[in-house]
C-alpha cells in the first residue's frame, strides 16, 4: 500500500495534468457563473462571441436589467432572450460553464409555456407570410434577360 502512494505521488509530482491526490471537488453553496457562458452552455447562441455580441446589443436581459457579458448568472433568474422575431422568456434552473448535449442543456432553464405559445403562434404567422408572398428565384438566367431586353427596348430600335 505504501509504495502505491508513493508511485502515486511520484505520477502526480512530475505530471502536473494529473491532479493532487488529496484533491477533492469544493461545491459552491451559490454557484454563479458569466451570462455569455451559461447561454453558451444552454445552447441559445452557438459560440461565446455570438452571445457576447448579443448581450451587448441589448437582446438579453437579465431579472429586467440589461446587464454586461460577464454579469454573473444565479439559479432562479429570469432572463429574457430575443433571437430574431423569437423571444424566450426562461427561468435558470441550472449553472454549467461546459457546452453538453442538448438534454444537459435543457435541464439548465426552464421556459415560460406563454414565451412557448407566444414563439408557436409567431413561428405559423410566419409560415403563412411566406406561403403568400412569392420568392424571387434570384438572379435572372442569360434567356430571362434577353427577354426582358426585349421586353423593355422602344419600338424603334
Amino acid at each position: 500500500m505504501f509504495e502505491s502512494a508513493c508511485a502515486l505521488t511520484h505520477v502526480y509530482r512530475y505530471y502536473s495534468w494529473y491532479p493532487p491526490i488529496d484533491a477533492t471537488p469544493v461545491l459552491e453553496e451559490h454557484p454563479e457563473i458569466r451570462l455569455d457562458k451559461w447561454l453558451w452552455a444552454a445552447r441559445f447562441f452557438k459560440t461565446r462571441v455570438l452571445a457576447t455580441e448579443a448581450i451587448k446589443g441589448g437582446k438579453i436581459e437579465v431579472n429586467g436589467y440589461k446587464p454586461k457579458p460577464a454579469r454573473s448568472v444565479h439559479i432562479h433568474d429570469e432572463l429574457r432572450i430575443q433571437r430574431g422575431p423569437f423571444t424566450h422568456y426562461v427561468t435558470v434552473l441550472g449553472v454549467s460553464g461546459q457546452r453538453g448535449p442538448a438534454t444537459a442543456a435543457a435541464r439548465l432553464f426552464r421556459e415560460s409555456a406563454e414565451s412557448v405559445s407566444r414563439r408557436e403562434a409567431l413561428a405559423l404567422e410566419l409560415r403563412a407570410q411566406a406561403l403568400i408572398q412569392p420568392r424571387l428565384p434570384g438572379r435572372p438566367s442569360k434567356r430571362d434577360r434577353r427577354r426582358i431586353i426585349r421586353f423593355t427596348r422602344k419600338p424603334d430600335q
